[in-house]
């Protein structure tokens, strides 16, 4: 039988993929390990190596269109094999080839071998055939779908390769079986004895009554993207499941920022393809991210991420930062920054910044992570408040350093002055940890000296 080429799952959130480039055509000898075609996902592209070597057929994953993650793409063909079938073989019916008899019995195989000795002979009928053929037409997501809404995935017309059951197709099925389960019967005679569906829950607005309320000619419709459509879905979650309260407090800059002119006038000089050039420049946003890192450290309570069955209490800071790129946002983690000096962490912010834009970083460079900062004072933003970022239980949001007039002991001076906002899950975290977490933050930004010991 030819081997299955499937869209495989790279990405922990990854439903979707997007093939970008096939390397191969249809009808070309390919060798176990010979990249196959690209993904672009929400976040990266990977290249997907030939699960087999053979000649490839029914190439029907076309590029830059949505495919279900676990959807088949296309087949490899052993040289010599037959071309054509490639329905799936039942576990039930081995190397059989015959056609059930007409009492549902499906006679052996020639040369197929007799059950053990001792052991009934298993004649399977068309039903447990079906139930066994059925599993390699859905994907993966959609038989746990329709098995969590009680639906029966052999009933469900697929819209996938092959009629392929898919995600859309289970929810389809669900959202009509929820309207035929509203509509009155005649067999209700009673409201005493009805019962009452309950109220559906509250939907947005529909493609169609967003575009009503504008006047025809007067926009363009650009497709959502595999990125804006995860970040939109994860930003639902976030803000549906997670308890969101906000701490904010200013800081004072002015010795980060000589300390920062200090260490980057003292950097060692390298030599690089484009000439010689310091061995690190520091950014205040380095600085921001080894500060959360060491105050998490330093209050670790508040280094943790919510499950409904226990608190996850985390050994390091693992900060993820966001970063701009074009269509979205992608938040590139620095490990056990803690335990990084200044210099790594500047030169690993860069390098991760600079692959996040040309979609180059791995799942694990930005998957997980116990605390994100979000930094918009580039941009001239005073402050703001940033959404969570699950499993996360806090993120911290950077405002602008911006020359202000502050009060000491009765007297104004100027002062250049950050304000943060901690964006917290208040299931992980409650108010006054928040506050402990944030004050620890404020005195390693106002004492610099205390990141480099």
């Amino acid at each position: 039988m030819p081997v299955e080429v499937i869209l495989p799952k790279v990405d922990m959130d990854m439903a979707t993929g997007q093939i970008s480039r096939w390397f191969a055509a249809e009808g070309a000898q390919v060798k176990k390990g010979d990249v196959l075609f690209e993904i672009e996902t929400d976040k990266a592209a990977m290249e997907i190596d030939a699960p087999a070597s053979g000649v490839l057929r029914d190439v029907t994953g076309k590029e830059g269109v949505d495919i279900p993650v676990g959807a088949a793409v296309a087949w490899i063909y052993a040289e010599g094999e037959a071309y054509g079938d490639k329905a799936p073989i039942s576990p039930l019916v081995g190397e059989m080839s015959a056609k059930p008899t007409e009492g549902g019995a499906v006679p052996p195989a020639a040369g197929s071998q007799a059950p053990p000795s001792g052991l009934p002979a298993i004649s399977p009928t068309r039903g447990e055939i079906g139930q066994s053929l059925t599993a390699g037409r859905a994907t993966p997501l959609a038989r746990r779908l329709a098995r969590e809404a009680g639906l029966k995935i052999d009933e469900i017309k697929g819209s996938g390769p092959r009629g392929r059951v898919v995600r859309a197709d289970v929810e389809a099925a669900l959202e009509k079986s929820s309207v035929a389960f509203a509509q009155p019967t005649a067999e209700i005679t009673s409201p005493a004895s009805a019962e009452v569906p309950p109220a559906p829950s509250p939907k947005p607005m529909s493609d169609d009554q967003v575009l009503k309320l504008f006047e025809q000619g007067s926009y363009e419709l650009v497709p959502h993207d595999n990125m804006r459509k995860t970040i939109a879905r994860r930003l639902v979650e976030a803000k549906s499941t997670i308890p969101h309260f906000y701490l904010t407090l200013d800081c004072e800059l002015d010795a980060l920022l000589a300390l920062r002119t200090q260490l980057n006038a003292a950097a060692p000089v390298k030599k690089t393809e484009k000439g010689e050039a310091p061995a690190y420049k520091l950014s205040v946003n380095d600085m921001v991210i080894k500060a959360m890192a060491m105050a998490l450290k330093a209050v670790p309570d508040a280094n943790a991420s919510w499950t409904d069955s226990a608190m996850v209490k985390h050994k390091h800071a693992d900060v993820g930062v966001a970063v701009s790129i074009p269509g979205g946002l992608i938040t590139p983690i620095i490990r056990k920054a803690e335990e990084k000096t200044l210099s790594t962490i500047s030169n690993e912010m860069k390098d991760l910044a600079s692959r996040a834009r040309s979609r180059k970083l791995k799942p694990e460079e930005y998957q997980g992570g116990t605390t994100a900062v979000s930094n918009l004072g580039m941009f001239g933003i005073k402050d703001f408040a940033a959404v969570i970022n699950p499993p996360h239980a806090t993120i911290l949001a950077v405002g602008a350093g911006e020359e202000r007039a502050v009060v000491r002991n009765g007297e104004i001076r100027i002062a250049t002055v950050m304000s943060v906002t901690l964006s917290t899950d208040h299931r992980a975290v409650d108010g006054a940890l928040g506050a402990e977490l944030l004050g620890a933050f404020k005195r390693l930004i106002e004492n610099p000296m205390g990141m480099l010991v």
